[in-house]
C-alpha cells in the first residue's frame, strides 16, 4: 500500500526536485523499517506491496530509484525487472531478498540492477546503494532535458539552415557549401551564422558535438 504522502514537492524538472525512493516488498515490516531508514536521511519514500500497485502509481519527473524484493507474493521480482526493461519506465533498481543466491544475483545484475542485497543487510550499505542509484538517475534526467532542449533548437532552424548545418558538420568551408547548394557565399555565411546562433554553438566543434547528440548526420554521410 502506498504511503499516501503528497508528491507535489517533486513535480517539475529533475534539477532541484526532491528525490523519490519507491519500495516494493510484500512484507509490511520491511516496508516500514526501510521507509523509516530512508526518510531519516531526508528522502521521499513511497511503498507498495506488489508491482501492480507500483505501476498504477503516478511517477514524477524527479530523480528516483526502485528497491525491489526478488520474491513477491504470487510474482517474481526478476520477472518484473524484465517487464520494466521492456517498457518506457526507466528507473535504477536495487534488489533485496531473503532467499538470494549467486545465480539469482548474477541474473539481476546482468539485467541492469545496480545492487543486490541479501536480508538482513547493513543500513549504511543500503543508503550508499540508494545514493548511487539516485545520482545516476539524476544524471540521466539532466541528459534527457539537455537533448530535449537541443531538439527544440534544431527544430527552430529553417530547411536551408539545417542543410548548411549538415555541410558544416561534414567539414566543408563556406565557398564549398555555396557550390554544393548553388548559393552565394554570403548567403551561406548568413545561414551558417543563424544556425550557430539558434543552436547556441560556440564553435564548429561545439556544433558537431550537438549534431552528434541529436543524431544529425553530416551531409556526406546521408544516403542518396
Amino acid at each position: 500500500m502506498s504511503s499516501g504522502q503528497d508528491l507535489s514537492s517533486v513535480k517539475g524538472t529533475s534539477e532541484g526536485a526532491q528525490s523519490v525512493v519507491y519500495i516494493v516488498d510484500d512484507e509490511e515490516a520491511i516496508r516500514l523499517a526501510l521507509g523509516s531508514l530512508l526518510r531519516s536521511v531526508g528522502l521521499h519514500v513511497e511503498t507498495f506491496a506488489s508491482s501492480p500497485e507500483f505501476l498504477a502509481f503516478p511517477r514524477y519527473d524527479a530523480p528516483s530509484c526502485l528497491i525491489l524484493d526478488v520474491r513477491l507474493r504470487g510474482e517474481s521480482g526478476l520477472a518484473f525487472q524484465e517487464e520494466v526493461a521492456k517498457s518506457a519506465l526507466r528507473v535504477p533498481i536495487v534488489f533485496m531478498t531473503g532467499h538470494g543466491d549467486i545465480a539469482m544475483s548474477v541474473k539481476a545484475m546482468k539485467a541492469g540492477a545496480l545492487d543486490f542485497f541479501a536480508k538482513p543487510f547493513r543500513d549504511q550499505d543500503m543508503l550508499d546503494a540508494v545514493t548511487h542509484a539516485l545520482t545516476r538517475d539524476r544524471e540521466r534526467l539532466l541528459a534527457e532535458q539537455s537533448i530535449a532542449a537541443l531538439r527544440i533548437s534544431h527544430d527552430s532552424l529553417t530547411r536551408r539552415e539545417k542543410q548548411v548545418m549538415e555541410f558544416v558538420v561534414a567539414g566543408l568551408l563556406n565557398k564549398q557549401i555555396a557550390a554544393e547548394m548553388k548559393l552565394s557565399e554570403i548567403t551561406v555565411k548568413i545561414h551558417r551564422g543563424q544556425a550557430m546562433k539558434k543552436m547556441a554553438a560556440r564553435s564548429v566543434a561545439d556544433l558537431v558535438r550537438k549534431a552528434e547528440a541529436l543524431g544529425v548526420k553530416p551531409h556526406s554521410e546521408r544516403s542518396g
